[in-house]
C-alpha cells in the first residue's frame, strides 16, 4: 500500500528526454513541458532531487530551452538506451540520491518512459508517472504505454496529485507557493 503515497523525503524526479527535436514533433508539447515545468519548480521548492536524461543529444538535440533554464544544475544524463536504468550513469545518480520512489515524466510514454518505469519497478522503486507530463507522437501509443505501466503496476497520476500528495497539507508558505502554479 506505501507505494501509493509520495514523499518528499523519499522521493525522486526523473524527465526523460525532453528534447527540442523529439519535443517538436509532439502534438502535446506545450501541456507536458508546462507540467514538467510545474513538477521541477515543486522539486525545487520541497527538496527533491532531479534526474535529468537525453537520449542521443547529438540526434535529438539538448533538453528544451523552457526546462534547461528552470533546472537547478543543468547535468543531463546522456543515454542511448531506451532504459534508462541500464545506463550506469543514470543509476549512479538514482542510487546516489537515497531514495526510492520515483515521479516520471517525458517522452515518449510507449517508450523511454515505459522502458525505464519497468526497469525501476525490477529495481525496486515505487514509480508514478505523472500522465499529464508524458506524450508520444499518436494518441493511440501514448494511451497503450500509459495502460502497459498501469497494468504492470506503475501508479498513474497527474501533476496537480503528485504536487498536492508530495505537500501533504496546505497552510504551509509551500502550500502558497504551488497552489498558485496550479490556478
Amino acid at each position: 500500500m506505501d507505494k501509493y503515497f509520495l514523499d518528499r523525503n523519499d522521493t525522486v524526479l526523473v524527465i526523460v528526454d525532453v528534447q527540442e527535436r523529439l519535443a517538436a514533433v509532439m502534438t502535446q508539447r506545450e501541456k507536458v513541458i508546462a507540467n514538467c515545468l510545474r513538477l521541477v519548480h515543486a522539486a525545487d521548492l520541497l527538496g527533491l532531487p532531479v534526474i535529468l536524461t537525453e537520449q542521443y543529444p547529438k540526434g535529438l538535440g539538448p533538453t528544451v530551452r523552457e526546462i534547461r533554464e528552470k533546472i537547478k544544475r543543468y547535468e543531463p544524463v546522456e543515454k542511448i538506451t531506451f532504459d534508462c536504468c541500464s545506463e550506469s550513469s543514470f543509476q549512479g545518480k538514482l542510487t546516489g540520491s537515497g531514495r526510492k520512489k520515483v515521479i516520471l515524466a517525458g517522452m515518449e510514454t510507449h517508450v523511454c518512459v515505459l522502458q525505464t518505469a519497468l526497469g525501476l519497478m525490477r529495481d525496486d522503486y515505487s514509480v508514478h508517472v505523472a500522465g499529464d507530463a508524458v506524450c508520444s507522437r499518436t494518441k493511440e501509443n501514448f494511451r497503450t504505454g500509459l495502460e502497459f505501466m498501469r497494468d504492470a503496476g506503475v501508479v498513474i497520476s497527474c501533476t496537480e496529485t503528485i504536487l498536492f500528495q508530495l505537500l501533504g497539507m496546505a497552510g504551509t508558505p509551500e502550500f502558497k507557493v504551488i497552489s498558485s502554479m496550479i490556478k
